[in-house]
């Protein structure tokens, strides 16, 4: 298996050769972060320093959702891979590893979900229209999922109805801590559960607290989204994982490039809690969208129209 990022650092560092051209490839990352133009000699030496490493683990590392050190292995993988997002956010190269599928997370939550089939079968005869309800039921009986998930509400729900305006950094922390350590089995079911009604929907729409985590009270321009996204490794990942995956191709039948749906969906979670984070639009459809306008993008707009359609008009989500 790849190293990851964290580990192929280490083994540069005690490279003397190694050692040098990483710390080139700091500083030509850290120009880009600053946004400080590279002149033509600073330019090439970067190119030759990321070349200079083509044979090294550095070059093939890669990082996962639900490592400890996620933030650190994600600038290791930025760094040394700073002359992919050149030019129009083409960050077609996603630091994540694809994950084995685990498969004992499944088990635990078909246990809980048989209790509370049961359960709504004698008790909650009404709910069992409302998918929605029953996932939330089926994360209220496992420790993790109702821990992480209470902790998100009580975090996203402060300030909410007096003058106080929440935290949504502190928000969106609570949000991507429970998408990453609660097993997927739960998550995915909660938030892409399958409505037939608006009560449903709604209770769907509302699973991220959108109020703190996706709305404000303006819309701010998406291209002003995408730089603060990019200046965010965390978000900045989330997002090259998500163009990867989630490629739209006009040329093939599914309209979708890599034709696999779970990672599109795996990779639409990652969005959640991140400067980028999508919503469903509306408790009758399953559409989502951005909360962003492309008004007022100027001479911009065509790449605004972009960003916002990678959510609005994908065919692959």
């Amino acid at each position: 298996p790849r190293s990851d990022c964290v580990m192929a650092e280490q083994l540069c560092l005690s490279d003397s050769t190694c050692n040098a051209t990483y710390r080139i490839l700091e500083n030509c990352a850290l120009a880009k972060t600053r946004l400080l133009p590279l002149d033509h000699n600073s330019r090439v030496r970067c190119l030759n320093a990321e070349f200079d490493l083509r044979n090294s683990s550095l070059l093939h590392c890669k990082c996962h959702r639900r490592m400890k050190r996620q933030e650190h292995c994600l600038r290791v993988f930025w760094t040394v891979h700073s002359s992919v997002t050149d030019g129009y956010f083409n960050l077609e190269t996603s630091p994540y590893e694809n994950p084995a599928n685990e498969e004992h997370w499944k088990t635990d939550y078909n246990k809980l979900a048989a209790l509370v089939s049961g359960k709504i079968c004698s008790q909650l005869a009404g709910d069992a229209t409302n998918p929605c309800l029953k996932e939330t039921h089926v994360c209220n009986l496992s420790k993790k999922c109702v821990r992480l998930r209470t902790d998100y509400a009580s975090i996203c729900t402060r300030g909410a109805g007096s003058e106080d305006v929440c935290d949504q950094r502190k928000c969106h922390k609570g949000l991507r801590n429970f998408f990453e350590k609660v097993p997927e089995d739960f998550t995915k079911r909660i938030l892409f559960c399958p409505c037939q009604d608006e009560f449903c929907g709604e209770r769907r729409r509302k699973t991220i607290v959108p109020d703190c985590s996706f709305q404000s009270n303006t819309k701010p321009n998406c291209l002003g989204l995408l730089d603060s996204c990019l200046e965010d490794h965390i978000c900045k990942s989330r997002l090259a994982d998500f163009q990867q995956n989630c490629q739209p191709a006009d040329t093939s039948p599914d309209g979708c490039s890599l034709h696999n749906y779970a990672a599109c969906l795996q990779a639409y979670m990652g969005m959640i809690g991140t400067p980028m984070t999508p919503n469903y639009v509306s408790n009758s459809s399953v559409e989502v969208s951005l909360w962003c306008t492309c008004e007022s993008s100027g001479n911009q707009k065509e790449k605004c129209d972009q960003i916002l359609g990678m959510f609005e008009n994908n065919k692959c989500l």
